[in-house]
């Protein structure tokens, strides 16, 4: 499974900053609008010391860790849902990503300029939200004129129930609302709603790009975004973009730490931002470790261990007949997997077993 992230904003906020800094992919970054035209896409290894912890441990050929793409997407401005700025491009490309990751510029800089003439992340988000409602009510209006000729003349009862759901959300996004502001009872109609592959459904993060002196305690700019966003279903994290494209330039880790303990940080704010999408997302990690190698996985929060199985190979999905599980603490306390089994700590498990983050399994199956 692989996770893919936007990032948007308006330009000069930072995005492609910050991109370089998390991404293996090289963004050009400069002062003025639309220095990105077409989408920059890279990917960065998903932090995890647990990682680290079963390598000792293990002493595997290599290690893989989970990834994460990319997706550096050029400043949208005021009237993007109509094509102004090459929006309608863009828009376009937001709506393959799995989350947003919203970059508000939290800093003042006379040297650094933006595209309204002042800096108010406020503003500069309301904008941003416009003009995705604003394209997700044209995505709206457009289906529910089809949905509702087959509800009519069909009696299709699931043409009816998608527009109840698409009703719902023209509501609020009338209302100035995003649609992820509306919450669905059940499992089957958020299903039926994430398939509209609506722009302001997806999970999204509030980036406040602060300055250096900013880094560790937020500012002013970042209270206020708090507040305006305290009743959306989002998450905040700051972040000093510049100062984080200043630690990727250093060669150690140890270099890297001193850095942030300087500024009172013990997390880069990569690392934080990385960890904080996984949680968007509610993604989860399981491990396989053996000689060849410990590698780390990706799954949903709630996923079972034939879905967990089929990541590695649909194969093993079709065929599953059980799976092997160590608990991560289990296997860290007794130091192998042979210790484990013969301590009693592997559990043997069917197909109703809901991963834990953090198991250490190894799969049984038969096509």
């Amino acid at each position: 499974m692989s996770l893919k992230c936007g990032i948007v904003g308006l330009p000069n906020v930072g995005k492609s900053t910050l991109f370089n800094c998390i991404s293996s992919g090289k963004a050009q970054a400069a002062n003025f609008p639309f220095c990105t035209i077409e989408p920059n896409i890279g990917s960065t290894t998903v932090p995890d010391e647990r990682l680290n912890v079963l390598e000792n441990l293990v002493h595997p050929k290599r290690v893989v860790p989970a990834t994460v793409e990319i997706v550096d997407i050029a400043g949208l401005v005021k009237g993007a849902s109509k094509g102004e700025g090459l929006g309608n491009q863009f828009l376009a490309n937001i709506r393959e990503t799995d989350a947003i990751l919203h970059i508000l510029r939290c800093f003042d800089d006379p040297n650094v300029v933006h595209v309204d003439g002042s800096v108010d992340p406020i503003r500069d988000k309301e904008i941003i939200d416009m003009e995705l409602q604003f394209k997700d009510l044209e995505t709206i209006e457009n289906r529910l004129n089809k949905l509702s000729k087959q509800a009519k003349s069909g009696g299709d009862k699931v043409a009816q129930r998608s527009c109840d759901i698409l009703n719902k959300f023209k509501d609020a996004l009338m209302a100035g609302k995003s649609a992820r502001s509306v919450v669905f009872d059940n499992a089957e109609d958020e299903k039926i709603a994430r398939e509209f592959c609506l722009l302001t459904y997806k999970p999204v993060m509030y980036v406040c790009n602060v300055d250096e002196g900013s880094a560790a305690t937020g500012n002013e700019y970042v209270e206020r975004v708090r507040e305006a966003v305290k009743e959306e279903n989002a998450q905040i994290l700051v972040i000093a973009a510049k100062i984080e494209s200043e630690i990727a330039e250093l060669d150690t880790f140890e270099e890297r730490q001193m850095f942030l303990e300087e500024i009172g940080l013990q997390k880069s704010g990569v690392e934080r931002l990385i960890q904080a999408a996984y949680d968007l997302l509610n993604l989860r990690t399981y491990f396989t470790a053996g000689e060849p190698e410990v590698r780390a996985w990706t799954i949903n929060k709630g996923d079972k261990a034939p879905r967990a199985a089929g990541v590695i190979h649909t194969d093993f999905e079709k065929g599953f007949i059980r799976a092997e599980v160590i608990k991560y603490e289990d296997y860290v306390q007794y130091g192998s997997e042979a210790a484990c089994r013969a301590a009693g700590k592997l559990s043997i498990e069917g197909k109703d077993y809901v991963v834990g983050d953090g198991d250490v399994m190894h799969f049984l199956f038969n096509v």
